[in-house]
């Protein structure tokens, strides 16, 4: 198993590549945020916006949405674009599913 500060690196970089081909600002991205007690927290600056994730002690599934959230705040997104962002990222990083198995000649006979 990976660590989570490459886990969170290679997570950020396929998330900013899919918001980069959606025409999409790609925020800073930071761990641990620098306020107390909470999870996420967006920093907007002239330069640009920084989305802090806290990553230890947190199931995944709960920090890769804090990243895309983060995206999706950054850009000022709401419904339906926001929809479809999210979507397309999530996608970015699901793991790829196995093609369904064909069943045999032989197995559809016996249905």
């Amino acid at each position: 198993m990976q660590s989570s500060s490459l886990r969170f690196a290679h997570t950020v970089q396929a998330l900013g590549a899919t918001a980069r081909s959606l025409q999409l600002v790609v925020p800073g991205f930071r761990s641990p945020p620098r306020l107390v007690g909470v999870h996420r927290s967006i920093k907007r600056s002239p330069a640009g916006a920084t989305v802090a994730v806290a990553v230890r002690g947190r199931p995944w599934p709960a920090v890769q949405a804090d990243l895309i959230e983060g995206i999706i705040a950054a850009n000022g997104l709401r419904s339906p674009a926001a929809d479809r962002a999210r979507e397309a990222l999530w996608a970015a990083i699901a793991p790829a599913e196995p093609a369904p198995a064909e069943a045999s000649p032989e197995e559809v006979v016996a249905a």
